[in-house]
């Protein structure tokens, strides 16, 4: 497969992109070579293309709900007790859906905004025939507060896994204190990758091998967020949505509020969805767009000469393309008669974006009865 006529930030001009057996196997400037026939090749025009993307933090199965939430919360335990208080039967009424349809639905959210590879937290079993990477190869605690035995687990556990906590989640002491409370019993030195740390200084950031930043469902529950321009010099910065039980269901309008913090530059909040993401979960071979790397790329339509403010005004409407291990998984309905010797049409479901047609691909009929629900 030879993609054609793209922008990617790593080089300027038209570049062109050759696929074989997954694999990016080299990239140039295009120059017109009719070595390649018609078949071979999928010409764009003006799109920028970037490596998919890497969600480090969502819970699949909590796709369905919507935002829950009152009122703004002092942490997650006063969150957790207020919505199964108020929210108790639509709470339920979600639950009842099988288990297996809802991380199916959170699935989807993830393909349409992007997403490739999904690190998703729960202690659930995932399993493996879903068409991008769900990545569960860590050692799962939910939080000092509620996950009974947590100290056991940490000094127990005898694999070299990362440990993946939600950690100085809220705005009160007790966030800050059950930091230093996790830090006191890592007796051993595991590697530990908090989420949200909204309450995380400096010196505490030091004793973690990454955090992972929420900032939308930050906002929404507490609203504050990390201060993730401090963090960032002691530790790695990764970037998650949450599931849409606290935040929005669009990644792109989660990083465009990132983006105006000015918290990260440009450059920091890109590779914190793809290089930082992919050296952090031992991810090789993505991350980039590289030679023998994996063909896992995502390609939008663009909308600005500057390759950073072309990006972040991506919503999923504007998608073209998106390529898992060299297998198309999702492309716009313009695009149908340039692929449609490759794809075996009724294999994909049509989805509505914004009044933009995608075609998602499915190995599955489970969660499909909600695509639409995605708005």
């Amino acid at each position: 497969m030879l993609l054609t006529n793209l922008e990617l930030l790593e080089s300027a001009g038209s570049q062109w992109l050759k696929i074989e057996s997954g694999k990016f196997t080299s990239s140039s400037i295009w120059s017109g070579d009719k070595a390649y026939s018609e078949e071979d090749k999928i010409e764009f025009e003006n799109a920028i293309a970037f490596p998919g993307l890497i969600n480090s933090h969502d819970h699949l199965e909590f796709n369905l709900f919507p935002k829950l939430g009152n009122k703004r919360y002092k942490d997650y335990v006063e969150w957790g007790e207020d919505i199964h208080r108020v929210n108790k039967d639509e709470i339920e009424r979600i639950k009842k859906i099988p288990r297996d349809e809802r991380i199916a639905h959170g699935i989807h959210k993830n393909i349409l905004n992007g997403v490739t590879t999904v690190v998703d937290h729960g202690s659930y079993s995932v399993q493996k025939n879903y068409l991008i990477d769900v990545f569960t190869q860590y050692n799962y605690l939910h939080s000092i507060r509620l996950e009974k035995n947590w100290k056991a687990k940490l000094l127990l556990t005898l694999n070299k896994k990362p440990f993946v906590i939600h950690i100085g989640e809220g705005t009160n002491d007790e966030a800050y204190s059950e930091i230093n409370e996790l830090i006191r019993w890592n007796i051993f030195h595991r590697k530990i990758i908090g989420v949200h740390a909204i309450m995380m200084d400096e010196k505490q950031a030091a004793h973690f091998k990454a955090v992972v930043w929420c900032p939308d469902s930050n906002n929404f529950l507490y609203g504050k967020t990390s201060c993730v321009d401090k963090l960032k010099r002691k530790t790695n910065i990764l970037f998650g949505t949450d599931s849409t039980v606290s935040a929005g269901w669009n990644l792109w309008d989660h990083l465009r509020l990132a983006r105006s913090t000015n918290l990260l530059t440009d450059q920091e909040l890109y590779n914190s969805l793809t290089s930082s993401p992919a050296k952090i979960w031992n991810l090789k071979r993505r991350g980039a767009i590289a030679k023998d790397f994996d063909a896992d790329i995502v390609i939008a339509e663009k909308k600005s000469d500057n390759f950073f403010n072309s990006f972040f005004s991506i919503d999923p409407k504007d998608i073209l393309m998106i390529i898992k291990s060299g297998d198309i998984i999702l492309f716009d309905e313009r695009l149908l008669n340039k692929i449609g010797n490759r794809i075996n049409l009724p294999d994909y479901a049509r989805v509505e974006q914004d009044k933009a047609i995608k075609f998602l691909k499915t190995n599955s009929d489970k969660g499909i009865g909600y695509f639409n629900s995605f708005r």
